[in-house]
């Protein structure tokens, strides 16, 4: 049992990212990344959305802040045109892609809740990209059928990234396969699972991280042995895993 000393200590080295969900051992190491890389260089749109989001009673819901500066760098390096995001709570992922892609880029976005993206949308109309966004309430499963149905829309997709229910991945995945282009990017948030995916049978872990865990675990073996795809998990995050569309 840790004595109060070692606990106050333990709490002293926690860094101050909300959401945080990165894997480190260290605080303080996560903490060095975030003030030494991710902090100096982060957009003042999304820093206002972060603090913004940080005030939110489901703030844990929110990409890390490093991942946003990941993703903001990958979509300019794979020059991405016409994305897709599933799961979008206030908007941090989404902003990051706005201001990644060309002025006259487009995002289908799709979330559940219009309420909370509509607490992140000024701050996106203030940075000028609200233009680039459509966003659509509800379900992502029909919308997507709705697109796989018509045949132009398949391989149109260059970048499609995925932080939803984890229970309907798998599902997401077997319609995203068909919209994403050969050589254009799927990424799959919180595929490490707060760690839990290693984690023994008799861990004691919260009930939704359990309940998930099962799907997110079926998931990471189904990529592993698709054909359609080469796959990289990074640790970013709660991890990310990145497919790229081979056939």
């Amino acid at each position: 049992m840790a004595t109060n000393t070692q606990e106050q200590q333990s709490q002293a080295g926690r860094h101050q990212e909300v959401g945080h969900k990165s894997l480190l051992q260290s605080d303080a190491l996560y903490q060095y990344i975030l003030e030494t890389s991710v902090y100096p260089r982060e957009p003042e749109p999304m820093k206002e959305l972060r603090e913004l989001t940080a005030k939110h009673p489901w703030n844990l819901m929110t990409t890390s802040a490093d991942e946003g500066q990941f993703l903001n760098m990958l979509l300019k390096l794979i020059n991405a045109k016409n994305t897709m995001e599933i799961g979008v709570y206030t908007g941090y992922s989404l902003l990051a892609t706005a201001l990644a892609i060309p002025d006259d880029g487009k995002i289908l976005a799709m979330d559940v809740n219009r309420e909370n993206y509509e607490l992140g949308l000024p701050v996106i109309q203030k940075a000028g990209v609200a233009h680039k966004i459509d966003f659509k309430e509800g379900p992502a499963l029909p919308v997507l059928d709705q697109l796989v149905e018509d045949e132009k829309n398949h391989g149109s997709f260059d970048f499609i990234f995925v932080d939803a229910d984890k229970d309907n991945y798998l599902n997401y995945h077997k319609r995203l396969i068909e919209l994403v282009k050969v050589g254009g990017l799927i990424g799959y948030d919180n595929t490490l699972w707060n760690g839990s995916v290693v984690a023994p049978p008799d861990a004691p872990l919260r009930k939704y991280v359990r309940y998930y865990r099962d799907f997110v675990m079926v998931l990471n073996k189904a990529l592993a042995v698709d054909p359609r795809i080469e796959i990289c998990m990074l640790p970013v995050g709660d991890g990310i895993t990145l497919c790229r569309r081979v056939k």
